[in-house]
């Protein structure tokens, strides 16, 4: 086990939605403080995705991005920013004709799905390697689309956190790491409990850790009522954790959690009591090697 604990607050995501829970942070105001109170309650990194904040459905706006990110920046300065990159890879087939693209489809040039990453240079950067199934739409990231995006990940100085969802998934990324695309050491999150991807259970997300390159940091995360049982499993593997709103609307079985503040407050509790002594911000930073 790590000697000091990481915990990442995700905290509005792409698929939660109010009507999951009333106080989903959608404006750029709301989703940087609800920033600040999981900083306050003891997250070194916080995960954000915007939302467009008239009908609170899923933006990939840069002025949301630009927003959020100067909040934040104005009253903590040592927050971790990780930013995601996972919004534009939606495909749905037309029911007339699987070639075309339905009204549900968000497929971008992977160009324009970094480019507030090359803008606004938050310390970390999702990068998404699963090509999967996603309702009755499919999720695609080629590798030569990874590629481009890494590349541009890597020239603003921006850590890629490489998204894992199966087997495929981390095998691509040693073929990425073998390519040079990525650079050693790599930073991963394990994510379980999405349907078909990796199932929350001990023995897979055991399995997706001993794949994982030696030098690799890692964070295992559950989604929906297996998140806090994942806390527990990630730390006695050896990993980091990460909680939030975009995982988890509920603090206990048929209760809404206030938010994502007491989201941590609860992961933290069950890590401290575990033994684990939890990182702040800039100790997050050092065990990263992020850029200061």
């Amino acid at each position: 086990m790590l000697p000091k604990i990481i915990i990442t607050c995700a905290v509005t995501g792409n698929i939660t939605t109010r009507e999951n829970h009333p106080g989903l942070p959608v404006t750029p105001e709301e989703i940087a403080n609800s920033c600040l109170e999981a900083a306050d309650a003891g997250a070194a990194i916080v995960h954000i995705h915007v939302r467009d904040p008239e009908t609170g459905k899923p933006s990939m706006a840069f002025e949301h991005y630009k927003d959020v990110v100067e909040r934040i920046r104005a009253k903590n300065s040592a927050l971790i920013l990780n930013l995601t990159t996972g919004p534009g890879g939606r495909y749905q087939p037309s029911d007339d004709n699987p070639a075309m693209a339905g009204p549900r489809t968000t497929l971008r040039r992977p160009e324009l799905r970094v480019e507030h990453i090359a803008a606004l240079k938050p310390e970390i950067a999702t990068l998404d390697l699963n090509t999967m199934n996603s309702g009755n739409e499919v999720v695609i990231n080629t590798p030569p689309n990874v590629k481009i995006m890494a590349d541009i990940i890597n020239a603003a100085g921006v850590k890629p956190e490489l998204e894992v969802f199966d087997t495929g998934d981390i095998q691509l990324s040693h073929d990425l790491l073998k390519a040079g695309v990525l650079k050693s050491p790599p930073m991963y999150s394990i994510v379980t409990g999405i349907k078909y991807g990796f199932p929350s259970n001990p023995d897979v997300m055991a399995t997706a850790a001993r794949m994982l390159p030696r030098d690799a940091a890692w964070t295992g995360f559950g989604v929906g009522r297996m998140s806090f049982p994942m806390v527990v499993l990630s730390y006695l593997l050896g990993g980091h954790v990460r909680v939030g709103l975009e995982d988890n609307s509920y603090i206990a079985k048929g209760v809404l959690t206030k938010g994502n503040g007491e989201l941590v407050e609860r992961a933290r509790d069950l890590l401290t009591k575990l033994g684990a002594e939890i990182a702040g911000s800039n100790e997050a930073r050092k065990m990263l090697g992020l850029a200061t």
